[in-house]
This record gives structure tokens, C-alpha cells and sequence, in this order.
């Protein structure tokens, strides 16, 4: 199967379950995710082939970027071409967070095992995420939409919300944890 046979196929099954979804199905929006998600996987995993670990991040940023932007899908065009392009903004901001914080990280190599973190990928792609956000604090709530949503550095989102750079990190760090224990207790997300 050619790749462009392959990519009219996967937008023939994609579309229906995407008109579904916009109509109000609840397992139809969460198939759809799930598509979504493993197609944005194979997009990130081919442009990001030195940085693996950004993967994850990268479809969940976009995921939630489709579920907040789904009301500016035009049903004339292909699902997929919006989800890419969406895609392509999310990963242009990844590169400009990247080449401004880059200097600031330490080496993996040069880290002590104590200061490893494992962690886990995210499976589930079905979470309603704007009702999760909603139930974060304001602050936090803030201050993930700013950097993780719109691509904001810290500087940016600190400068805009008037709360210093220390601020963003915690409500972002905060933010991020309580949103992964939400997860983690609602089996049913």
C-alpha cells in the first residue's frame, strides 16, 4: 500500500468518527482521540527522532489543542490535514521552547540516578480535557494554558499574568501533578 493509499484510507475511517464525535458521541470523541493520537505519534516520532521522550508530551499538547480548537474544524477539509497542522504549530513551538531553554538543562549523562524521575506515558487520550483544567485552581490552571496550550515560555506567561517566573514553574509544576492524580483516580477517564 502506498503511503498516500494509506493516508486516504485512514481519513475515510478518521472523518465519520470525527462528525460523530462534533454531534455529541462521547465513544465516537474518545476513538477519535485515540486515532488521532497514534497518527500524531508517528508524525512527532519521524520529526523527533534524537529527542524520543518528547514524543508523549507533544501528542497530549496537541490532543488538547484539537479538544479546545474542535469548533474551528471545517468539515470541507480532511480531519486529518487540521489535526497535522495543529500538529505542525505544536511542534514549531516545541522547537522555539527548545532552542530558548536548551541552555538551561543539565546533561541526562551528568544526572545521579537519585535525580531520575521515571514516568509513565499517558494511554488514555479520551479525557475531557477542559472539564480537568476546570478543576484545577485558577492560578494553575493559567498557567498550564499559557505554556502548555499556547506555547508561552515562562517569562512570557509570568510577564502576562503578573506573577513572577517562580510563580508560573510551581502553578505549572502543580498544575501538571494534580492533573496526573486526577487521571490516576478516575478509572472511568
Amino acid at each position: 500500500m502506498q503511503p498516500s493509499d494509506w493516508a486516504e484510507k485512514f481519513e475515510r475511517q478518521l472523518k465519520p468518527v470525527w462528525r460523530s464525535a462534533l454531534a455529541g458521541d462521547h465513544a465516537a470523541y474518545e476513538q477519535a482521540l485515540q486515532m488521532m493520537s497514534r497518527r500524531l505519534r508517528g508524525f512527532f516520532a519521524r520529526r523527533l527522532q534524537a529527542m524520543p521522550s518528547e514524543v508523549e508530551d507533544l501528542v497530549q499538547e496537541t490532543l488538547m489543542a484539537i479538544h479546545l480548537k474542535r469548533a474551528s474544524y471545517d468539515e470541507q477539509y480532511a480531519v486529518t490535514s487540521w489535526v497535522l497542522a495543529i500538529g505542525k504549530y505544536k511542534l514549531v513551538d516545541f522547537w522555539r521552547r527548545h532552542e530558548r531553554t536548551d541552555a538551561l538543562h543539565d546533561d541526562i549523562d551528568e544526572a545521579g540516578s537519585d535525580d531520575l524521575i521515571t514516568a509513565q506515558a499517558s494511554e488514555g487520550t479520551s479525557h475531557d480535557l477542559a472539564a480537568l483544567l476546570q478543576r484545577l485552581p485558577d492560578a494553575q490552571r493559567t498557567a498550564i494554558e499559557l505554556t502548555k496550550l499556547d506555547g508561552l515560555t515562562v517569562a512570557e506567561a509570568a510577564q502576562r499574568t503578573g506573577a513572577s517566573v517562580s510563580a508560573v514553574k510551581v502553578a505549572v509544576h502543580r498544575g501538571m501533578k494534580r492533573l496526573s492524580e486526577f487521571i490516576k483516580s478516575s478509572p472511568g477517564l
